[in-house]
């Protein structure tokens, strides 16, 4: 007799995100564009590690980036100090690019210092 697997009728929450990190860029972005807002390098770097199974593994990516994989997997360690270079290709190896924004506090500051002039 053959033994049928049982199919869970959940997911885990990783396996989750990571599904929604492939199936939506822009929840991807926006997910690292909030860890980048609090400035944390340690918690970017934590990010960049869970994007990085998402999108495949760590192996897998440093393929696709033209990185060497056990420096990408330093990179990414809790003490990793990522050069704009490797960032870039590897959030491009996941389609997706580093962009800067101007800060809207300051942005609204400086409306206001030019209208009193």
């Amino acid at each position: 007799m053959k033994r049928k697997s049982k199919v869970l009728p959940f997911r885990g929450h990783e396996e989750a995100t990571a599904e929604s990190f492939r199936n939506d860029p822009e929840f991807a972005a926006e997910y690292l564009n909030a860890v980048l807002e609090d400035g944390d390098q340690e918690e970017m770097l934590l990010a960049l590690r869970h994007m990085a199974q998402a999108f495949g593994g760590v192996s897998s990516l440093a393929g696709e980036a033209e990185l060497n994989a056990t420096s990408l997997y330093r990179t990414l360690s809790p003490r990793g100090n990522p050069e704009l270079k490797s960032l870039t290709a590897l959030l491009k190896a996941m389609g997706m690019r580093l962009a800067v924004r101007p800060v809207r506090e300051r942005g609204a500051r400086r409306s206001r210092i030019a209208a009193t002039r």
